[in-house]
């Protein structure tokens, strides 16, 4: 076996470093990943029977429900939640073990992936107990999609500028305003969204977060084909929508802080190294001996990259399960992450390229054409290179 497919295979088993580096586990627990991973692959192999090598290519944005379902049967999501919310009080790192394997195998987790993710932890923290009570074991279930209503026309990154607004009335609250580039906005059941509750001079104040019914009465959705040809994106329209005073998630006019402790899920976990992780395996299923030193070197140098983005990430999910708000270093993780991600197609394409192989075999083929297309969007969601750099300027005293 050529050495490079055999460093691949063992990639996700090197654990006794990762649990030496970074204490994740309490010293009374003892956590057999080995056959945790032993028993998401099992799952995986009888539950993606059916998936295409396009559809792996496409990550954590692959939506299937059906898939989903599955997963939710089977207790794959919101592991770490309480039982009494459909979890079963797993550890961070067993979470973190599920992901690495769901999205190593190019998993469609896109239908459950942002409420199993954060919406749910994020109720979990902030929401009424009808709300937890009443959406969270949906959710587990792999029954209740969230999508994340934060950017709007005009107030991409900069989040701040938003102009959607809610306004208090004896039955609860009235919104207006729209939200644009929402992931998997024409299939969720459900949306929390960043909105202005205080028309503040200071532009981070006044803010606050509801969870929002998306089949209420004066919402309309509209999908976005992106250059892959899919409806990952959508916009949605808010015109005098009552939501219920419990809908208000944690404390009125701390929307900011709060939606930065949901960003810090979003931006620092493994899927921000991994959107592209395919591509290196359908690349190394073409190699039948290590004879070409280019290629080899290539392969080593990825994976070498791998293993430190997994590092950070690591780091990132300990601070988190410890309660902390880590976002400068979800910042860093992000964009190194981004920028892996969005090299690895051309890299690969420059590779096949020297060798010859203008015609690849089929499934390289397949996921290379959908990351050329799609890798462009890895900088931009979950905040762009440039408003995340000046996060960690700021963060390191730069500016």
């Amino acid at each position: 076996m050529c050495v490079t497919n055999h460093l691949l295979q063992n990639f996700w088993l090197l654990e006794e470093f990762s649990l030496s580096t970074f204490d994740f586990t309490p010293p009374q627990t003892s956590i057999d990943t080995a056959s945790l991973r032993r028993r998401i692959r099992q799952f995986l192999t009888s539950a993606m029977e059916d998936i295409s090598p396009r559809e792996r290519a496409y990550s954590w944005t692959g939506y299937n429900a059906n898939f989903s379902e599955k997963m939710g049967k089977d207790g794959w999501i919101g592991m770490q939640w309480p039982e009494l919310y459909g979890g079963r009080n797993a550890s961070p790192l067993e979470r973190y073990v599920v992901i690495e394997e769901l999205l190593a195998a190019g998993a469609p987790v896109g239908a459950h992936w942002i409420a199993d993710r954060q919406s749910g932890t994020h109720l979990l923290r902030y929401a009424s107990d009808r709300i937890k009570s009443e959406y969270m074991p949906k959710i587990a279930a792999g029954e209740l999609f969230f999508c994340i209503g934060m950017s709007e026309p005009n107030a991409g990154s900069d989040l701040a500028a938003i102009h959607t607004h809610a306004r208090k009335v004896d039955e609860g609250w009235i919104i207006n305003g729209s939200k644009l580039w929402t992931t998997h906005a024409v299939r969720s059941h459900m949306m929390i969204a960043l909105v202005r509750t205080d028309r503040s001079e200071q532009r981070h104040n006044g803010l606050s977060q509801f969870v929002i019914d998306l089949s209420l009465p004066g919402i309309t959705i509209n999908g976005i084909t992106d250059q892959t040809g899919e409806v990952h994106f959508g916009e949605v329209f808010f015109e005098e929508v009552l939501v219920a005073n419990d809908c208000l998630l944690g404390t009125e006019g701390q929307g900011w802080q709060q939606v930065n402790a949901e960003l810090a899920l979003e931006r620092s976990g493994p899927e921000r190294y991994l959107s592209s992780y395919r591509l290196i395996e359908e690349f190394i299923d073409t190699q039948t001996d290590c004879s070409d030193d280019l290629n080899t070197d290539a392969i080593g140098e990825w994976i070498a990259e791998l293993w430190t983005l997994r590092q950070m990430s690591l780091s990132m999910a300990a601070q988190i399960a410890e309660g902390k708000e880590p976002a400068l270093e979800a910042a860093i993780v992000k964009d190194l992450g981004a920028t892996f991600e969005q090299s690895l197609p051309h890299s690969v394409a420059a590779l096949m390229s020297d060798d010859g192989q203008h015609t690849p075999p089929s499934a390289l083929s397949e996921v290379l054409d959908y990351l050329l297309l799609a890798s462009p969007s890895f900088s931009l969601r979950g905040g762009t290179r440039e408003i995340l750099r000046g996060i960690i300027a700021r963060g390191l005293g730069l500016r």
